[in-house]
């Protein structure tokens, strides 16, 4: 063991609860089975109906995109890890987990942002909608998502990367999560790690007051319309989105902002469950109950599927 320490890392993961690693295993997988799904399905409807060719749903793709993803950089590993009890990862490995993970998190604060945006247009601009959000718009959108996201981190997996290691090289977590990461390194490097820290609460806060101030408007400006049928279609447009928006800052914040006191990395990965399993898998659930375009699409394309299985088993029939 010692030896594999000095060529990486050893996942601590759910060692502590050695007894549930198989019924573990079974959780995890039907999960990350039933978020590959959810949203593989989420991307499907919107591909195949035509209707749904609008940035509202675009986005809400690429959301789905990532969110497959960035369960799809700890999962496998995860399960691995559960099923045979490989612990050790290298330092390589460890750190392209952390890249990935950090770039896809951070690409959907921002794509968040850009939706709650989309919507803010659509409720206080409805006349202007499709001229601002044209299609060149919504490409530079969504590229400009993916690649800040995965620029902003290039500069913290880099900076992470360049700390020297001090004692153990044992991640109390059950994947290379930035803050266990850093537990790991040296005392010296305290000045760095505060840098790293602001800029990770910079980039957050950011996102969370931008799409804050979107749904004032966009609150503010359904209060005014008079009838409370034209309140409720209002409404209803950007419901689904901001039910996944107080989700997923929802679960940041149980996991950030708690007090200093109670902090250990052991409540840190029960907490860390919250947006890695529960978030990804509640996203196209919350548009499949609550978006009626999307409820619609899904019944036209399972209707179609089932014409083409009668048509099929008639041939065969014959």
């Amino acid at each position: 063991m010692e030896n594999e320490n000095q060529t990486g890392f050893i996942i601590i993961g759910f060692s502590d609860v050695s007894h549930l690693q198989i019924p573990l295993f079974m959780i995890f997988f039907i999960t990350y089975f039933s978020t590959i799904a959810a949203n593989a399905t989420m991307i499907s409807v919107i591909g195949y109906n035509s209707l749904l060719h609008k940035p509202m749903y675009l986005f809400l793709g690429n959301l789905s995109t990532l969110d497959i993803c960035y369960t799809s950089v700890i999962f496998p590993k995860l399960l691995l890890m559960l099923l045979d009890n490989r612990r050790h990862v290298s330092y390589l490995a460890c750190y392209t987990q952390l890249y990935f993970f950090v770039g896809f998190a951070s690409a959907e604060f921002f794509l968040l942002t850009v939706m709650a945006y989309d919507r803010y247009i659509a409720i206080c601009k409805p006349l202007h909608y499709f001229t601002i959000m044209s299609k060149k718009v919504t490409a530079l959108f969504i590229i400009g998502t993916w690649v800040a996201g995965l620029c902003n981190s290039a500069v913290f997996s880099s900076s992470i990367a360049e700390l020297p290691l001090c004692s153990h090289h044992k991640i109390n977590h059950f994947f290379c999560d930035m803050a266990a990461v850093l537990k790991l390194t040296c005392r010296g490097t305290h000045r760095v790690e505060i840098i790293i820290y602001t800029k990770g609460v910079l980039i957050g806060l950011t996102s969370f007051f931008l799409t804050l101030t979107s749904y004032v408007y966009i609150i503010s400006t359904i209060l005014k319309i008079k009838s409370e049928e034209g309140r409720s279609k209002a409404f209803s447009t950007c419901a689904s989105h901001l039910t996944v928006v107080i989700l997923f800052y929802g679960t940041i914040m149980c996991m950030y902002m708690r007090p200093t006191s109670s902090y250990s990395l052991s409540q840190d990965k029960i907490f860390s469950l919250l947006y890695v399993v529960i978030t990804p898998l509640a996203n196209p659930l919350i548009y499949c109950l609550r978006n009626q375009d999307v409820k619609r699409a899904i019944k036209k394309l399972l209707s179609t599927q089932n014409a083409k299985t009668k048509a099929i088993n008639l041939k065969s029939i014959k």
